[in-house]
Protein backbone atom coordinates (compact mmCIF):
# COMPACT_ATOMS: atom_id res chain seq x y z
CA UNK A 1 0.00 0.00 0.00
CA UNK A 2 1.76 3.23 -1.36
CA UNK A 3 1.68 6.06 1.42
CA UNK A 4 0.64 9.65 0.55
CA UNK A 5 0.97 12.77 2.80
CA UNK A 6 -2.10 15.37 2.32
CA UNK A 7 -1.28 18.49 4.24
CA UNK A 8 -3.78 20.45 5.50
CA UNK A 9 -6.57 17.72 5.48
CA UNK A 10 -8.42 19.36 8.56
CA UNK A 11 -8.84 22.18 6.90
CA UNK A 12 -11.71 23.46 4.14
CA UNK A 13 -10.47 22.02 0.92
CA UNK A 14 -8.20 19.24 2.44
CA UNK A 15 -11.31 18.04 4.59
CA UNK A 16 -13.51 17.26 1.52
CA UNK A 17 -10.50 15.75 -0.44
CA UNK A 18 -9.73 13.46 2.08
CA UNK A 19 -12.74 11.32 2.40
CA UNK A 20 -13.17 11.88 -1.16
CA UNK A 21 -9.93 10.45 -1.64
CA UNK A 22 -10.24 6.93 0.70
CA UNK A 23 -13.04 6.30 -0.70
CA UNK A 24 -12.34 6.49 -4.41
CA UNK A 25 -8.69 4.64 -4.02
CA UNK A 26 -8.16 1.49 -1.75
CA UNK A 27 -4.49 1.07 -2.66
CA UNK A 28 -3.56 4.60 -0.40
CA UNK A 29 -2.86 4.75 2.89
CA UNK A 30 -3.24 8.97 3.46
CA UNK A 31 -1.15 10.61 6.73
CA UNK A 32 -2.43 13.82 6.78
CA UNK A 33 -0.34 16.44 8.56
CA UNK A 34 -2.13 19.69 9.66
CA UNK A 35 -1.06 22.04 12.64
CA UNK A 36 -4.99 22.60 13.31
CA UNK A 37 -4.80 26.41 13.49
CA UNK A 38 -7.92 28.49 13.75
CA UNK A 39 -8.57 27.00 10.14
CA UNK A 40 -7.99 23.44 10.44
CA UNK A 41 -10.65 21.10 12.89
CA UNK A 42 -10.70 17.34 13.32
CA UNK A 43 -14.49 17.76 13.38
CA UNK A 44 -14.30 18.23 9.77
CA UNK A 45 -13.23 14.95 9.05
CA UNK A 46 -15.10 12.66 11.63
CA UNK A 47 -16.59 10.44 8.86
CA UNK A 48 -13.32 8.80 8.44
CA UNK A 49 -12.59 8.10 12.14
CA UNK A 50 -11.48 4.63 13.10
CA UNK A 51 -10.50 4.40 8.91
CA UNK A 52 -7.17 1.95 8.96
CA UNK A 53 -6.09 3.86 6.05
CA UNK A 54 -5.67 7.18 7.39
CA UNK A 55 -3.73 8.42 10.19
CA UNK A 56 -3.41 12.19 11.39
CA UNK A 57 -0.46 13.96 12.85
CA UNK A 58 -0.62 17.42 14.03
CA UNK A 59 2.28 19.16 13.30
CA UNK A 60 3.57 22.30 11.27
CA UNK A 61 4.87 21.76 7.82
CA UNK A 62 7.73 24.51 8.42
CA UNK A 63 8.74 21.95 10.92
CA UNK A 64 11.72 19.66 8.84
CA UNK A 65 12.21 17.49 11.62
CA UNK A 66 9.01 16.41 11.67
CA UNK A 67 8.33 16.53 7.78
CA UNK A 68 11.39 14.01 7.95
CA UNK A 69 10.01 11.61 10.77
CA UNK A 70 6.55 11.35 8.76
CA UNK A 71 8.30 10.42 5.32
CA UNK A 72 10.72 8.28 6.97
CA UNK A 73 7.92 6.37 9.67
CA UNK A 74 5.51 5.94 6.78
CA UNK A 75 7.92 6.29 3.15
CA UNK A 76 5.92 8.71 1.59
CA UNK A 77 5.36 8.36 -2.16
CA UNK A 78 3.47 11.35 -2.69
CA UNK A 79 2.38 14.81 -1.86
CA UNK A 80 -0.76 16.61 -1.95
CA UNK A 81 -0.04 20.01 -0.18
CA UNK A 82 -3.33 22.02 0.31
CA UNK A 83 -1.78 23.09 3.96
CA UNK A 84 -1.62 27.29 3.64
CA UNK A 85 -2.38 30.05 5.44
CA UNK A 86 -5.32 31.96 2.78
CA UNK A 87 -6.86 34.74 4.51
CA UNK A 88 -6.58 38.05 2.58
CA UNK A 89 -7.67 39.97 5.72
CA UNK A 90 -5.40 38.20 8.01
CA UNK A 91 -2.79 38.51 5.64
CA UNK A 92 -3.04 42.38 5.97
CA UNK A 93 -2.91 42.54 9.38
CA UNK A 94 -0.40 39.39 10.17
CA UNK A 95 1.93 38.62 6.91
CA UNK A 96 4.31 37.14 8.68
CA UNK A 97 2.47 33.93 9.46
CA UNK A 98 1.77 33.65 5.15
CA UNK A 99 5.77 33.59 4.62
CA UNK A 100 6.36 31.33 7.51
CA UNK A 101 3.28 28.57 6.33
CA UNK A 102 3.25 29.11 2.71
CA UNK A 103 6.62 29.95 1.37
CA UNK A 104 9.13 28.43 4.23
CA UNK A 105 6.89 25.33 4.81
CA UNK A 106 6.14 24.60 0.91
CA UNK A 107 10.50 24.67 0.80
CA UNK A 108 10.45 22.23 3.66
CA UNK A 109 8.02 20.08 2.11
CA UNK A 110 10.25 20.43 -1.34
CA UNK A 111 13.55 19.61 0.54
CA UNK A 112 12.37 16.67 2.11
CA UNK A 113 10.53 15.15 -0.28
CA UNK A 114 14.00 15.54 -2.57
CA UNK A 115 15.96 13.76 -0.31
CA UNK A 116 13.73 11.08 -0.07
CA UNK A 117 12.79 10.28 -3.51
CA UNK A 118 16.09 10.96 -4.97
CA UNK A 119 20.23 10.86 -5.12
CA UNK A 120 20.71 13.73 -6.97
CA UNK A 121 19.59 16.63 -9.91
CA UNK A 122 16.99 14.17 -12.12
CA UNK A 123 17.72 10.87 -10.60
CA UNK A 124 15.12 9.37 -8.74
CA UNK A 125 15.97 6.51 -6.41
CA UNK A 126 15.22 2.41 -7.71
CA UNK A 127 11.37 2.32 -6.82
CA UNK A 128 10.81 5.76 -6.32
CA UNK A 129 10.41 7.03 -10.02
CA UNK A 130 6.69 7.31 -9.78
CA UNK A 131 6.51 10.02 -6.66
CA UNK A 132 4.70 12.98 -7.46
CA UNK A 133 4.37 16.09 -5.61
CA UNK A 134 1.25 18.51 -5.94
CA UNK A 135 0.73 21.66 -5.27
CA UNK A 136 -2.49 23.30 -4.53
CA UNK A 137 -2.49 27.32 -5.38
CA UNK A 138 -4.94 29.94 -6.16
CA UNK A 139 -5.82 32.16 -8.96
CA UNK A 140 -5.03 34.84 -6.87
CA UNK A 141 -1.07 35.10 -8.26
CA UNK A 142 -2.04 36.01 -11.28
CA UNK A 143 -3.28 39.40 -10.03
CA UNK A 144 -6.69 41.35 -10.93
CA UNK A 145 -8.41 41.26 -14.23
CA UNK A 146 -10.64 44.21 -16.45
CA UNK A 147 -14.21 43.45 -17.20
CA UNK A 148 -13.00 41.36 -20.41
CA UNK A 149 -10.39 38.19 -20.16
CA UNK A 150 -9.58 34.91 -18.12
CA UNK A 151 -6.47 33.56 -16.52
CA UNK A 152 -4.83 31.31 -18.39
CA UNK A 153 -1.49 29.03 -17.04
CA UNK A 154 0.71 31.64 -18.77
CA UNK A 155 -1.15 34.66 -17.72
CA UNK A 156 2.23 36.88 -15.91
CA UNK A 157 1.95 37.19 -12.06
CA UNK A 158 1.19 39.95 -10.16
CA UNK A 159 0.09 39.22 -7.00
CA UNK A 160 -1.40 42.13 -4.77
CA UNK A 161 -1.47 40.84 -1.38
CA UNK A 162 0.72 39.41 1.03
CA UNK A 163 -0.88 36.42 0.93
CA UNK A 164 -1.35 36.09 -2.44
CA UNK A 165 2.18 37.12 -2.69
CA UNK A 166 3.52 34.01 -0.26
CA UNK A 167 1.26 31.89 -2.66
CA UNK A 168 3.54 33.01 -5.61
CA UNK A 169 6.44 32.80 -3.90
CA UNK A 170 5.72 29.09 -3.53
CA UNK A 171 4.28 28.41 -6.70
CA UNK A 172 7.57 29.97 -8.41
CA UNK A 173 9.62 26.97 -5.87
CA UNK A 174 7.83 24.05 -7.26
CA UNK A 175 8.40 25.28 -10.31
CA UNK A 176 12.64 25.62 -9.55
CA UNK A 177 12.13 21.93 -7.92
CA UNK A 178 11.25 20.71 -11.15
CA UNK A 179 13.09 22.50 -13.93
CA UNK A 180 16.95 21.79 -11.35
CA UNK A 181 16.64 18.71 -10.15
CA UNK A 182 13.69 16.97 -11.93
CA UNK A 183 11.03 16.55 -9.20
CA UNK A 184 7.74 15.66 -10.81
CA UNK A 185 5.46 18.31 -9.74
CA UNK A 186 2.21 19.27 -10.64
CA UNK A 187 0.44 23.07 -9.65
CA UNK A 188 -2.72 23.72 -9.43
CA UNK A 189 -4.30 27.10 -9.35
CA UNK A 190 -7.92 27.37 -8.45
CA UNK A 191 -10.82 29.70 -8.25
CA UNK A 192 -12.88 31.07 -5.42
CA UNK A 193 -13.98 27.81 -3.41
CA UNK A 194 -17.24 27.01 -1.42
CA UNK A 195 -19.21 24.07 -0.07
CA UNK A 196 -19.56 22.26 3.09
CA UNK A 197 -16.69 22.58 5.80
CA UNK A 198 -15.40 26.09 5.07
CA UNK A 199 -13.87 28.13 7.56
CA UNK A 200 -16.41 31.07 8.96
CA UNK A 201 -14.07 33.64 8.21
CA UNK A 202 -14.42 33.43 4.55
CA UNK A 203 -17.54 35.05 2.45
CA UNK A 204 -20.35 32.91 2.13
CA UNK A 205 -20.32 30.84 5.83
CA UNK A 206 -20.68 34.97 6.77
CA UNK A 207 -23.25 35.63 4.99
CA UNK A 208 -25.60 32.50 6.10
CA UNK A 209 -23.83 32.89 10.41
CA UNK A 210 -24.98 36.91 9.77
CA UNK A 211 -28.40 35.67 8.44
CA UNK A 212 -29.47 33.09 10.75
CA UNK A 213 -28.39 35.60 13.81
CA UNK A 214 -30.29 38.68 12.29
CA UNK A 215 -26.69 40.67 12.06
CA UNK A 216 -25.67 43.51 9.90
CA UNK A 217 -23.81 41.59 6.41
CA UNK A 218 -21.06 43.26 5.76
CA UNK A 219 -19.94 43.53 2.09
CA UNK A 220 -16.77 45.47 0.76
CA UNK A 221 -17.27 48.72 -0.87
CA UNK A 222 -20.14 48.44 -3.72
CA UNK A 223 -19.97 44.55 -3.72
CA UNK A 224 -19.03 44.63 -7.12
CA UNK A 225 -15.96 42.78 -7.05
CA UNK A 226 -16.30 39.90 -9.36
CA UNK A 227 -14.85 36.12 -8.42
CA UNK A 228 -15.37 32.79 -10.58
CA UNK A 229 -16.88 30.39 -8.05
CA UNK A 230 -16.25 26.89 -7.75
CA UNK A 231 -18.04 23.94 -5.65
CA UNK A 232 -15.23 22.19 -3.30
CA UNK A 233 -16.04 18.71 -4.65
CA UNK A 234 -15.35 19.49 -8.21
CA UNK A 235 -12.30 21.10 -7.00
CA UNK A 236 -11.54 17.60 -5.47
CA UNK A 237 -12.00 15.91 -8.64
CA UNK A 238 -9.37 18.27 -10.39
CA UNK A 239 -6.74 17.46 -8.31
CA UNK A 240 -7.51 14.40 -8.16
CA UNK A 241 -7.36 14.03 -12.14
CA UNK A 242 -4.10 16.54 -12.18
CA UNK A 243 -2.36 14.53 -9.58
CA UNK A 244 -2.76 10.92 -11.40
CA UNK A 245 -2.68 12.12 -15.30
CA UNK A 246 -1.35 15.54 -15.34
CA UNK A 247 2.00 16.11 -17.13
CA UNK A 248 4.93 16.19 -14.88
CA UNK A 249 6.06 20.06 -14.37
CA UNK A 250 2.55 21.56 -15.60
CA UNK A 251 0.55 24.05 -13.74
CA UNK A 252 -3.55 23.55 -14.16
CA UNK A 253 -6.18 26.09 -13.80
CA UNK A 254 -8.98 24.60 -12.27
CA UNK A 255 -12.11 27.22 -12.29
CA UNK A 256 -16.04 26.29 -12.49
CA UNK A 257 -17.32 29.38 -15.13
CA UNK A 258 -19.12 30.74 -12.66
CA UNK A 259 -18.32 34.31 -12.31
CA UNK A 260 -21.04 36.49 -9.88
CA UNK A 261 -20.33 40.07 -8.32
CA UNK A 262 -19.87 39.59 -4.59
CA UNK A 263 -23.59 41.41 -3.70
CA UNK A 264 -25.03 38.71 -5.90
CA UNK A 265 -23.77 35.86 -4.11
CA UNK A 266 -24.91 38.08 -1.00
CA UNK A 267 -28.30 38.52 -2.40
CA UNK A 268 -28.89 34.95 -3.30
CA UNK A 269 -28.04 33.57 -0.15
CA UNK A 270 -30.58 35.94 1.64
CA UNK A 271 -33.31 34.64 -1.21
CA UNK A 272 -32.78 31.35 -0.08
CA UNK A 273 -32.91 31.85 3.43
CA UNK A 274 -35.99 33.67 2.79
CA UNK A 275 -37.45 30.47 2.03
CA UNK A 276 -35.60 27.84 4.31
CA UNK A 277 -35.31 29.91 7.38
CA UNK A 278 -37.02 33.11 7.73
CA UNK A 279 -36.30 35.82 9.87
CA UNK A 280 -38.93 36.23 12.50
CA UNK A 281 -40.17 39.89 11.94
CA UNK A 282 -40.91 39.00 8.60
CA UNK A 283 -38.11 41.12 7.61
CA UNK A 284 -35.81 39.92 4.19
CA UNK A 285 -32.60 39.33 5.04
CA UNK A 286 -31.50 41.34 2.33
CA UNK A 287 -32.44 44.27 5.00
CA UNK A 288 -29.28 43.26 6.49
CA UNK A 289 -27.15 43.99 3.92
CA UNK A 290 -24.42 46.90 4.84
CA UNK A 291 -21.84 48.54 2.53
CA UNK A 292 -18.39 48.64 4.39
CA UNK A 293 -14.74 50.49 3.79
CA UNK A 294 -13.17 48.54 0.97
CA UNK A 295 -10.10 46.21 1.39
CA UNK A 296 -7.06 47.33 0.98
CA UNK A 297 -5.62 46.30 -2.30
CA UNK A 298 -8.95 44.48 -3.00
CA UNK A 299 -8.85 42.81 -6.81
CA UNK A 300 -11.48 43.72 -8.76
CA UNK A 301 -12.25 40.48 -10.24
CA UNK A 302 -10.50 37.01 -11.34
CA UNK A 303 -11.83 34.53 -13.83
CA UNK A 304 -10.28 31.41 -14.81
CA UNK A 305 -10.12 29.67 -18.37
CA UNK A 306 -10.11 25.86 -17.16
CA UNK A 307 -9.54 24.80 -20.86
CA UNK A 308 -6.37 22.96 -20.37
CA UNK A 309 -7.00 20.45 -17.96
CA UNK A 310 -10.52 20.36 -19.35
CA UNK A 311 -8.95 19.00 -22.71
CA UNK A 312 -6.19 17.52 -21.69
CA UNK A 313 -7.11 15.51 -18.86
CA UNK A 314 -11.35 15.48 -19.14
CA UNK A 315 -12.47 17.37 -16.10
CA UNK A 316 -15.67 19.57 -15.90
CA UNK A 317 -17.24 20.60 -12.83
CA UNK A 318 -20.98 19.08 -12.44
CA UNK A 319 -22.06 21.75 -10.11
CA UNK A 320 -23.39 25.54 -11.62
CA UNK A 321 -23.32 28.13 -8.54
CA UNK A 322 -27.02 27.92 -8.66
CA UNK A 323 -26.99 24.32 -7.79
CA UNK A 324 -24.12 24.55 -5.59
CA UNK A 325 -25.38 27.74 -3.34
CA UNK A 326 -28.30 25.29 -2.81
CA UNK A 327 -26.30 22.58 -1.45
CA UNK A 328 -23.86 24.72 0.62
CA UNK A 329 -26.99 26.41 2.30
CA UNK A 330 -28.22 23.04 3.38
CA UNK A 331 -25.07 21.74 5.00
CA UNK A 332 -24.74 25.11 6.96
CA UNK A 333 -28.42 24.76 8.06
CA UNK A 334 -28.33 21.09 9.22
CA UNK A 335 -24.50 22.15 10.89
CA UNK A 336 -26.69 25.24 12.91
CA UNK A 337 -29.12 22.79 14.16
CA UNK A 338 -26.07 19.65 14.46
CA UNK A 339 -27.44 17.48 12.25
CA UNK A 340 -24.83 17.40 9.34
CA UNK A 341 -23.23 13.84 8.94
CA UNK A 342 -20.17 15.04 7.57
Amino acid sequence: MKSILITGGAGFIGANFVPYFLEKYSEYKIVNLDLLTYAGDLANLKEIEGEARYEFIQGDIADRGVVETIFERFDIRGVIHFAAESHVDNSISGPEAFVRTNVNGTFTLLDVARSHWMNGPFRYKEGYESCRFHHVSTDEVYGTLGKEGLFTETTPYAPNSPYSASKASSDMLVRAYHHTYGMDVVTSNCSNNYGPKQHDEKLIPTIIRKCLAGEQIPVYGDGKNVRDWLYVLDHCKGIDLAYHTGRSGETYNIGGRNERENIYIVRTICEILDEKRPMPDGQKHESLIRFVTDRPGHDRRYAIDATKIETELGWKADENFETGIVKTVDWYLAKAVGTTKD
